[in-house]
């Protein structure tokens, strides 16, 4: 009877089985047909449990889909208390979308999922908490906060876990309830499992991150379980552990002192041994702090990018130099995962490099540019090798110098453009490599893109001005290129070059020739060449000005119109005003110098520009050159040395945001201070305010224990055991001996003596025996036999 019952039982699942497979191929083949309202609700208030799952599953997807739904709540809600687990969670995911919409039925199923807490199966009480904290109705935040409470005693880890998850949603329900869940959190915080402490922590960051009183006593406790939470609670353990050890480790430094001690024949310090301070600063760190680093090291290999960089960030912020070299491999290794995930890690290698480039140099052929890359990702390799450029070897500068000369030289315009300026920062870090530089640079200005030509000669003209003394064949070169050159950025430039190197070789300068070409074209110049023209043609008459001594030239007066006497009858004096023309003759008037011809056609012509900003730079230039006592004025501000331009690094300014945020991505996009919502890292806590390390001590209790407690029997034999084997003579012939040194004569002689004492309180013991057994032999004779037997049992 057993085996029929197995078989027809058998018979029967295998029944479900089937019908259930082929309801769910038959929903899948039709799930994008919908059923009417009607039959739904016929399917949800069905007695069948297969009916009742498949109106769920349609009111479900109806409701992923957008549609509406709600006129089926009533039915749905009903179905609650049914012990299916699989319309349970149906059941509970249709409820925290639409709770809010319908409280009050919504109420009415918060009693049979109090009854559900107390369910046998760990998953329904998890999934109960859960919902009840999910109905965001404001009502039953009390309800919440002592199911909360029931759960924290819960045996199931899996339930400890969804009570520390709903804390933040009580909280967000009622805020008053803050001070009863600040007491369930520092409950969980100390959670033998590690999941519920990350959940924990994850909450604690959520409420009540500024709390860290509240971590001192579970510090060591996190860290040691750190290792073992799933990743989103690492990266919330990771940032509570950064912003902990700010507040609470104090940054000790001390300066590392070299000594130059000579050491003697016999291992004697010489007289003249003295210290040497290096000036090398280096950071001591707290055990706990250390702690914590060491602790952390094996999330380095964690398959999770985020984990990665957010140990990154505990050691570019908390740790010491070789911590922070300890995570650059893995940063590394990032590059080879999806290129969204390489754009977000270059972010964050960028910002660690910007710091400390020296360390990346090895890993150098990870920033080369593959043709792959798309433009977000290889502009972060670019600025990469340039800012590990002047760290690196002369073979590395070179292989760096010839990739970037390969893309200057492509058909992709701006990465064409960004190897340019890669180059020019090359060329600034490092004044080794600025001639090699300069010539492909040079090569670019016959290009036919004048965005590309113009980028360029901004580049040379900033190389220029680092060293101008060396390049005066250069601006030449330049300057025969203004017949060729169209781009008015780019001829701004080149005349702003040969006006600064006007004051050069006095009378054989090409200033003055460059200005005459260019003064004949001056009409068709664009705005910022025609600006650069005039300045040019200020520069070169100054420089005539201060060659020759001269005042400067007045502006030419019309002529005083003359008086007309012809109708005035003659009086006599005609023949004396006709021989004092014959016997006088005017001067003839010098020739004017060319470089003030060219100035004043310069004037004339700028004085009937159209753009207003040509013409007010020109009268300001007119009335600076005008006046003699101002000379020496337009000197300094025509002539004066002008700083060497620094060209930053793009990233330049993410340099103050934190690793791993999105701020650090967005850059100046999201703001000065970063997007809202952004906190940096606090400052480190000065000396002496930080709060006492024994607040951190967790086995306080457990050593006063060790202390107090009543040794039992059997330890204290296995002690006296252990310390006899210890005491006890070697089987190695006196090699054994405390601290494994061979016996010497004097020991030997000592053990002599020592036995020979032995020897003799034994003989002694032996003849009091003896006494005393005669003695015994004579009681037995005058007592009874009872009393010898019990004597004798006393004397042995």
């Amino acid at each position: 009877m057993e085996s029929i019952s197995k078989i027809s039982s058998l018979l029967e699942s295998a029944r479900e089985l089937t019908l259930d497979a082929a309801q769910s191929a038959r929903s899948s083949r039709s799930s994008t047909k919908t059923l009417p309202a009607a039959q739904i609700k016929k399917l949800l208030d069905s007695r069948n449990d297969r009916e009742i799952l498949e109106g769920l599953r349609r009111v479900v997807s109806m409701m992923y889909r957008s549609q509406p739904c709600l006129t089926f709540f009533s039915s749905v809600v009903k179905n609650v208390a049914s012990p299916n687990i699989e319309i349970k969670k149906l059941v509970y995911i249709y409820l925290l979308n639409h709770a809010e919409q319908e409280p009050d039925l919504a109420l009415l199923s918060i009693n049979t999922i109090q009854k559900s807490l107390s369910d046998g199966n760990p998953q329904v009480r998890a999934l109960a908490l859960k919902t009840m904290s999910g109905i965001r109705v404001p009502v039953i935040s009390q309800i919440v906060s002592l199911a909360i409470k029931k759960g924290l005693g819960d045996m199931s880890p899996y339930v400890r876990k969804a009570a520390a998850l709903a804390i933040p949603k009580c909280y967000r329900l009622d805020p008053n309830t803050l001070p009863q869940l600040l007491e369930y959190l520092s409950t969980l915080l100390g959670d033998k499992q590690y999941y519920v402490a990350g959940a924990a922590v994850t909450a604690f960051m959520e409420i009540c991150p500024d709390r860290l009183d509240l971590i001192n006593k579970h510090y060591r406790g996190l860290v040691k379980k750190l290792v073992d939470m799933d990743e989103w609670s690492q990266l919330a353990t990771l940032r509570l552990m950064t912003i902990y050890s700010r507040q609470c480790f104090p940054k000790r430094t001390r300066r590392v002192k070299k000594g130059n001690s000579t050491q003697g024949f016999y291992g004697d310090d010489g007289e003249g041994a003295d210290e040497e301070d290096t000036g090398e600063v280096i950071q001591i760190l707290d055990p706990d702090l250390e702690l914590l680093l060491k602790s952390i090291k094996p999330l380095l290999q964690s398959r999770n990018s985020a984990v990665v960089v957010a140990v990154a960030r505990c050691y570019v912020n908390l740790g010491t130099q070789e911590y922070i070299s300890s995570c650059i491999g893995p940063l590394i290794a990032l590059l080879r995962g999806p290129q969204d995930i390489q754009h977000i890690a270059l972010y964050n290698i960028v910002s660690v490099c910007l710091t400390k480039p020296e360390v990346f140099v090895k890993y150098a052929s990870h920033f080369l540019v593959h043709s792959t890359d798309p433009p977000q990702v290889w502009e972060l390799k670019l600025e990469l090798l340039t800012l590990i450029f002047p760290h690196s070897d002369p073979y590395l500068k070179s292989l760096i110098l010839n990739e970037l000369e390969h893309f200057s030289q492509g058909s992709d315009k701006e990465l064409v453009r960004e190897s340019v300026r890669a180059i020019g920062r090359c060329a600034q870090s490092d004044a080794r490599t600025s001639a090699r530089c300069l010539r492909l640079l040079l090569k670019q200005i016959t290009s036919l893109d004048g965005n590309l030509v113009a980028e360029s000669l901004t580049v040379i003209r900033h190389l220029i001005q680092q060293d101008p003394g060396s390049h005066q064949s250069t601006v030449i070169r330049l300057a025969k290129n203004l017949d060729t050159a169209t781009n008015p950025r780019a001829r701004a430039s080149i005349i702003w070059l040969v006006g600064e190197f006007s004051g050069i070789d006095g009378e054989n300068n090409i200033a003055a020739d460059v200005l005459r070409i260019l003064a004949k074209g001056f009409a068709d110049e664009a705005e910022p060449a025609k600006l650069q023209i005039v300045l040019l043609a200020a520069k070169v008459y100054l420089h005539h000005l201060n060659r020759s001594g001269l005042e400067p030239v007045k502006p030419t007066m019309a002529p005083a119109p003359a008086h007309d006497y012809s109708s005035v009858g003659n009086e006599g004096f005609a023949d004396l005003e006709e021989q004092s023309q014959s016997g006088f003759q005017k001067p003839e008037p010098e020739p004017e110098h060319p470089i003030v011809m060219l100035w004043n056609y310069i004037l004339l012509l700028a004085r009937y520009d159209t753009s207003y900003d040509l013409r007010d730079r020109t009268r300001l230039y007119k009335a600076l050159l005008a006046v003699p006592s101002s000379t020496q004025l337009a000197s300094l501000m025509l002539l004066a040395p002008k700083p060497v331009p620094h060209t930053p690094s793009p990233s330049e300014s993410r340099t103050g945001f934190t690793l791993g945020s999105a701020s650090l991505v967005v850059g100046e996009d999201g703001g000065l201070h970063g997007l809202r919502g952004y906190e940096a890292l606090p400052e480190w806590v000065e000396a002496g305010k930080e709060p006492d390390p024994s607040l951190r001590e967790t086995e306080i209790l457990k050593a006063e224990y060790e202390s107090n407690r009543v040794v039992p029997a059997g330890e204290r034999l296995d002690s006296v055991v252990r310390e006899t084997k210890i005491g006890s003579p070697s089987k190695t012939n006196g090699f054994g001996a405390v601290g494994g040194k061979e016996k010497t004569l004097d020991d030997w002689l000592a053990e002599g003596e020592g036995e020979d004492e032995e020897t003799e309180d034994e003989e002694s013991d032996e003849e009091s025996e003896e006494e005393s057994s005669e003695e015994a032999s004579e009681a037995e004779d005058e007592e009874s036999s009872d009393d010898g037997k019990e004597r004798d049992r006393l004397v042995k």
